[in-house]
């Protein structure tokens, strides 16, 4: 079984790339089809067409593109955490659950979100209690981790989780065992390579492309593949 990457098969990669691809095919596919079944607010068209000069027809085009997007971020948090469960040690918790991956012999949980945005300020405490209530329960001398793949800072993190309570503006306690750290850094902790995210980044290109079965469509990377990257981690 051939491994391209230091710390997951190239079958398990392909696997989850075609997972997202899948998803992204349905959502163009059913794009305009929700499009017309939802109720479009007429005034955000009109306000969002004429502020940039562009006809209804044009801004219908990136409402569909921005739906499509949409699901794309919830498919690719997915994706993260298939790939982050099937390294060595790990296991993928699925959906439903408070926290998305776990090693037993490390003694680690996290949940995984794709961005930072992701989780709305006001949800990040019952994300925290949730946490405690784990490690201090069935995961009790664990470490927990609330994982931010794209970070909120492009600085390296890995600290104690403090979010604000919303309601009475306090922080909850710190404590060494309830952590947030950027993806970057959580993908080097969990499979043992400093670069990890990096080498899974720029293994995409040809990746998708023999996940999409098209080797023929294979070319050198956009400019701008490498600097996306840059602008978002050190």
């Amino acid at each position: 079984m051939s491994q391209r990457l230091p710390y997951i098969t190239d079958e398990i990669l392909i696997q989850e790339v075609r997972k997202v691809l899948t998803i992204a095919n349905n959502a163009v596919e059913n794009a305009e089809m929700n499009l017309h079944r939802s109720k479009v607010d007429p005034f955000s068209a009109a306000f969002d067409s004429l502020r940039q000069l562009i006809p209804v027809s044009e801004w219908f085009e990136q409402e569909k593109a921005r739906q499509i997007q949409k699901t794309m971020q919830n498919a690719i948090g997915n994706f993260h955490q298939a790939i982050l469960g099937n390294m060595t040690g790990w296991n993928d918790l699925g959906v439903g659950g408070v926290v998305d991956v776990k090693n037993d012999t490390r003694k680690i949980i996290a949940e995984i979100k794709n961005k930072s945005n992701t989780t709305k300020g006001n949800h990040k405490p019952s994300i925290y209690d949730d946490l405690n209530s784990l490690i201090n329960g069935t995961y009790k001398g664990y470490t927990s981790y609330y994982v931010e793949v794209i970070p909120g800072s492009k600085k390296p993190y890995d600290k104690p989780f403090v979010p604000s309570d919303n309601k009475t503006s306090e922080r909850r306690p710190s404590n060494e065992k309830i952590r947030v750290i950027d993806g970057r850094s959580f993908y080097a902790l969990a499979s043992g390579t400093p670069n990890a995210l990096e080498l899974l980044y720029k293994a995409l290109p040809v990746i998708i492309v023999e996940a999409m079965g098209m080797p023929d469509r294979r070319q050198e990377p956009d400019p701008l593949f490498e600097e996306l990257f840059r602008r978002v981690y050190p």
